[in-house]
This record gives C-alpha cells, structure tokens and sequence, in this order.
C-alpha cells in the first residue's frame, strides 16, 4: 500500500480497498490555517501536525531569504501567502508543492481590482496584510475594520508613529500579555511601533480575506487616535485630535 490518507464509505468491497491502497487513490484533505497562527513557528508547526511534513523542513523555508525570494517574499512577510481559510490538498504533499499551491491562492486572491485598490492607498499588497494583521489584534468588531485601518493609513502617510499596541506584544512574544507597560515600549525591535515610525516588516499573525479587504476599502478620514469606549462595550472612540483623545481616555 502507498502511504497517504484515505477514508473509506461503509460499504465498500475488500477488493476496492486494496485498489486504493495500491494505486495511492488519497481522500483529498482539508487543511484548515486561521489567524490565531501569529508566528513562523506556529505556521511550520501546524502544518507539521496536519499533513506528512516535517515542520523543521517547513521553518527553514519560512526563515530563507532565497526562498521566499521566489515568491516575492520575505521571512517577515513569507505569513502573507496563508491567507487564512481551508484548502483541499493531499496529506502527502511536499513542502515546495505546498508552497507553490498557497502561492497560487494568494495570486487568486489578489486580483487586478484589488491591486488597483492597494496601489491608490500608496500601499504593497503585504503591506496591507501587514496593516490587516494588527486591525485583527485590535478589535472583532467587524463594522469598526475600516475606520481603524484609515487611521493606520493617515499615520504612515503623516509620518507618524503607529504605537499599536499588538506590535509590542509581538515584539515581546509573550502573547498572554493583557496590558502593555511602559518597560515594554523601551524594547529595540523593529516591530516596536513606538520606537520606529512606519509599517512594521510584517504582519504579525495570519490575516482573513475580509480584513484584507476592509484595508482596501477604508474611507478617508482624518482620524489620528481611537481609545478604547468608556461604556466597556468593546468599541472604541476615534478622534483627529490628541486633545479629543486625552479626554476620552481619561474617561475610560
């Protein structure tokens, strides 16, 4: 028998069980990626634990400069091209196959009329998932998606620091951290969004259809600052002026 996965019906002959085994007829598989994968570890392992790969095989890719160049890509941005959904594929494909199918998605994905978009914005396509990835740290209040992105937006374009939060705690890496301390906006890393104006290198989780296309689609606004809502309702307030700003949070 070839190895591989396979799922029978309840009847089905020995003979047809055998057929399959010896022709390596696989059930296709359905391997699922979601956006609480955050790191290049997380990505290689889940996918060491899902399909006939080794993760270490997978993380020396994630990691190459040289290969990712193949896809346009870095090691920060290579998380771009797992845009979180399910896919069918066959447990035993290879590393370079899987990469080249997830390519393929991304491309997919990434039509003219969404290139279109991220070109007038002034902004890469990993670039918007990168502004996706932290949107998704920030709140899953749907409707409030596009407004933030524009702030985020106005803030690159102004030259002003993002100081979001999410990034920090990536910097960090530890992901159970509920509050972000002034200790924490000291450390020297490039996803520091206080310390280093702009984009960070990267997203800094895997990013949903929905929330690359709430980048895309976000209005003009001339906001700056959103604080979290005095009511604890999970929303936030969103202002054009550090003095609206500092009255809001003194309220929350």
């Amino acid at each position: 028998p070839k190895a591989g996965y396979y799922k029978f019906p309840a009847a089905i002959s020995s003979r047809e069980v055998v057929r399959r085994l010896q022709f390596g007829e696989q059930t296709p598989y359905k391997l699922s990626f979601r956006q609480t994968i955050r790191t290049r570890e997380q990505l290689a392992a889940h996918m060491g634990n899902k399909l006939l790969l080794d993760s270490a095989e997978i993380k020396e890719r994630l990691d190459s400069e040289e290969y990712m160049s193949k896809y346009d890509l870095t090691p920060e941005t290579a998380v771009c091209i797992f845009i979180p959904n399910t896919y069918e594929v066959y447990w035993t494909i290879s590393a370079d196959q899987l990469f080249d199918r997830m390519y393929k998605e991304y491309k997919r994905f990434w039509t003219k009329e969404r290139l279109a978009k991220a070109e007038k914005l002034g902004l890469t396509p990993t670039e918007v998932a990168t502004i996706a990835s932290i949107i998704a740290s920030e709140t899953n209040k749907a409707f409030e998606y596009p407004t933030i992105a524009s702030i985020y937006i106005n803030r690159v374009r102004r030259g002003i620091p993002l100081q979001a939060c999410p990034t920090v705690i990536f910097a960090v890496g530890d992901f159970t951290l509920r509050r972000v301390l002034n200790k924490h906006l000291e450390i020297d890393s490039p996803y520091n969004t206080y310390k280093y104006r702009g984009l960070p290198p990267g997203p800094i989780r895997l990013t949903r259809a929905d929330l690359l296309d709430a980048v895309l689609n976000a209005p003009e606004t001339d906001y700056l600052f959103m604080c979290a809502n005095p009511d604890f309702s999970g929303t936030h307030i969103f202002s054009s002026s550090y003095a609206k700003h500092s009255a809001v949070a003194r309220q929350y």
